[in-house]
């Protein structure tokens, strides 16, 4: 969280005229893009790897198959996890206007993923140009209808919940229990727990699992095992983490990250660092 205090770096898009403006950029794991901020709206997907996206006010994790909106103007930081391949799509203020203010997890549906793939083989899309303008309007259609993925960790202020959340962030894995963390943060249980609701929205045992589900989607995309990541972001079993990615994302862990290592098809080129 501390890093949200640094001055973001204004990323500028060029052609600002155009629709849409589109990025195809391959990371390998472990790179970090710093703060900073873009002056349009902005969905990026990855179509390889899995990313973590940071603002002052949350962190979210997008894994394959998943995308991120940031609207325009808020600061934040995208860290890789495994090597990722992203195509991002930034949008003209007011193009997309059903989208919300905050970033948010999205579902990509496969029409939704190709349309990506053959939006990045231009540089850009215009509205002058018919059959670009087509291709403009589909986009914004899919993006109206999208589904919203509860991958967000939201952050706090409150100084004793702070000192709770770090603690718990230091090692999602370690089961120390909870009534210790917030004794030791300064403040009873049940004081830590109304601040938890208040700033996030989630119970403090809520919010642990969120944090452990996250730390997990972090580890498969670096590659690791089912049972070694079950036991890093402290599950009991291997069987209640797969239980509970399968609530949230809607199937196993090898088969989603299974499908994930497919060939990506989508006729981009690699771009420059």
């Amino acid at each position: 969280m501390s890093n949200m205090r640094q001055t973001a770096i204004v990323d500028r898009v060029a052609h600002s005229a155009d629709a849409i403006v589109t990025l195809t950029r391959d990371y390998p794991a472990g790179h970090t893009i710093p703060l900073h901020l873009h002056d349009r709206d902005q969905l990026v997907y990855a179509s390889l790897g899995v990313m973590t996206v940071r603002t002052a006010t949350g962190t979210w994790v997008v894994p394959t198959q998943r995308g991120v909106w940031i609207p325009k103007g808020i600061p934040h930081t995208i860290t890789m996890s495994g090597n990722v391949a992203m195509r991002t799509l930034y949008l003209r203020p007011k193009l997309a206007t059903k989208l919300p203010r905050e970033c948010c997890v999205i579902n990509v549906s496969p029409l939704l993923q190709q349309l990506i793939f053959h939006a990045c083989t231009f540089g850009s899309l215009r509205t002058r140009v018919r059959t670009q303008r087509h291709l403009i309007d589909i986009v914004i259609d899919q993006l109206q209808v999208i589904q919203m993925v509860p991958l967000q960790l939201p952050h706090l202020n409150d100084p004793r919940g702070l000192r709770v959340a770090e603690a718990l962030q230091v090692d999602p894995g370690e089961n120390q229990p909870l009534n210790q963390i917030c004794r030791a943060s300064g403040a009873s249980r049940r004081t830590i727990e109304r601040i938890f609701l208040d700033e996030t929205g989630m119970t403090l045992g809520k919010w642990r699992q969120q944090l452990r589900l996250m730390r997990a989607l972090r580890l498969l995309g670096e590659g690791s095992k089912v049972t070694h990541v079950a036991l890093e972001a402290g599950y009991s079993t291997p069987s209640a983490f797969i239980a509970a990615f399968r609530t949230v994302l809607g199937t196993t862990p090898a088969r989603y990250f299974g499908k994930s290592a497919l060939t990506e098809t989508d006729g981009a080129t690699k771009a420059k660092e």
